[in-house]
């Protein structure tokens, strides 16, 4: 395994455990930040807030630096147009988050929960990522 493998691995490790520990693989909570009119739930907003602040550091750190350490260069994207596909694809994103309560990060790491929904919502995602990309009558490719 290489240092570049080995480093995303343990990043998505991190990851996951600070979903499991916030408990945001738990769709209840996702669902009650998302009832404004109800039972409302800050708790995610208290996740997306500390998420703020290594995203922060990061930006202020990329700044400075001329290639990442692993890597040959950033991969920052640097289309800023809103178009449809941006608007279809949040809009789908938004509309499944709000009925299931999960995203893909948070699904990916419910798996170890063992629970039958987060298997069956990490296999929906995944057809969902096939019929995109396989499907015929797409304008462009993904990159493989």
């Amino acid at each position: 395994m290489t240092a570049r493998v080995a480093l995303a691995v343990l990043c998505g490790m991190l990851f996951g455990v600070g979903l499991v520990v916030s408990d945001m693989i738990n769709p209840a909570r996702v669902l009650a930040f998302l009832d404004v009119a109800g039972n409302w739930d800050p708790a995610l907003a208290f996740v997306m807030g500390g998420a703020l602040i290594p995203s922060a550091a990061a930006y202020f750190i990329r700044r400075r630096l001329d290639k990442p350490l692993l890597d040959d260069r950033f991969h920052v994207p640097t289309n800023r147009r809103i178009d449809g596909a941006l608007v279809g694809g949040a809009a789908i994103f938004g509309v499944g988050w709000g009925l299931v309560g999960l995203c893909p990060g948070p699904a990916l790491a419910a798996l170890v929960s063992g629970k039958w929904q987060a298997f069956l919502f990490v296999a929906a995602m995944i057809a969902g990522m096939a019929a995109y990309r396989y499907l015929p009558g797409r304008q462009q490719r993904m990159p493989a």
